[in-house]
């Protein structure tokens, strides 16, 4: 496994992290298949942990602080995300600040996590949506500060909503902010335009989410796809999307015929930039665990591979099915 330093922090977190939505009700989730994947990332090197209040109301969070006490000897990094009061993914841009994160409503649900995940401080809390035009407001700002001193916050990031990455520079700019995760796979490569420099110049971490594009990148998707009842890939999957994405899937596998897997080639495509600090893919399976923690080898894509990949970029806009 490669470690990266993250941003301004003292830590070597691992390439590959671990996203842990998907531990949280999504289909096939199973608690015991959960743990039993979640340890063999622990022993493969892994240390980076994604996990959010909102993924099952604090049930992945669970899941993480038992991984937590399973592991007392080793130094596992954890990061959350503070929901959003007003339940809008992403907010409205006419939403304020005192609708979606009122100073109360952060340390509500800082002591959450806390309490779900088994910690008296958290390494890294994020805001689990954003919109810029907070950025100048003081309310967060000292409400960031007063968890930092107090020590139940480490350090504090930003979890961009889909398809804004720049949704954030404004936070950036107040120096109170660590980190950014961000949407940044095959197909979603526009934070390489002004994000990625940004945090760059600056030495703020970048987390890629969505590292599959939501499963599609595993090269598994049909027109003919369908999830449980609740499943989110029903809602991102809906017929707006489900078409166009499979086609293009289908051309990527075109171009890649069979010299490497869809699901390898995706996260060595990450892991090719140097932005990027790490990555959360969600997993379940253990020979997902293995296959996905395997590619921190080193090793990235060629420039021949990279550019290649340039001509499947797709540009996308917000909407009611992409939050």
């Amino acid at each position: 496994m490669e470690y990266k330093k993250f941003g301004k922090q003292d830590w070597n977190v691992s390439q590959v992290g671990y996203g842990m939505w998907g531990m949280a009700g999504w289909t096939a989730s199973n608690d015991e298949m959960s743990n039993k994947a979640l340890d063999r990332a622990v022993e493969l090197g892994c240390n980076f942990f994604d996990t959010a209040w909102g993924y099952g109301k604090g049930k992945s969070e669970q899941i993480l602080g038992g991984l937590l006490k399973r592991h007392t000897e080793k130094r596992l990094y954890v990061a959350s995300k503070i929901p959003p009061k007003k339940n809008d993914w992403p907010p409205k841009k006419s939403s304020t600040l005192e609708e979606v994160y009122p100073s109360s409503h952060i340390l509500e649900y800082t002591e959450k996590s806390l309490s779900n995940l088994g910690l008296e401080t958290i390494d890294l809390l994020q805001f689990h949506v954003w919109e810029d035009a907070w950025a100048e407001r003081d309310e967060w700002k000292e409400m960031v500060q007063k968890l930092k001193q107090e020590g139940k916050v480490q350090s504090f990031g930003i979890s961009v909503n889909r398809w804004e990455p720049t949704n954030c520079i404004k936070a950036l700019e107040t120096g109170l902010i660590d980190s950014i995760q961000v949407i940044y796979n095959i197909f979603d490569q526009s934070p390489e335009d002004e994000l990625f420099p940004y945090c760059e110049k600056n030495d703020i971490a970048i987390i890629a989410r969505v590292p599959f594009d939501e499963g599609s990148l595993t090269g598994n998707l049909t027109v003919e796809s369908k999830w449980d009842d609740g499943d989110f890939r029903n809602v991102y999957f809906g017929k707006e999307n489900l078409g166009p994405t499979v086609d293009r899937v289908e051309k990527l596998k075109a171009a890649v015929q069979d010299e490497i897997s869809l699901p390898e080639l995706a996260l060595r495509f990450i892991a090719s930039h140097p932005a990027v600090t790490t990555m959360i893919p969600g997993m379940r399976q253990l020979r997902n665990v293995e296959a996905n923690m395997g590619i921190s080898d080193g090793k990235g894509l060629s420039k021949e591979w990279i550019d290649k990949l340039r001509n499947h970029r797709w540009d996308r806009k917000p909407t009611n099915w992409s939050c």
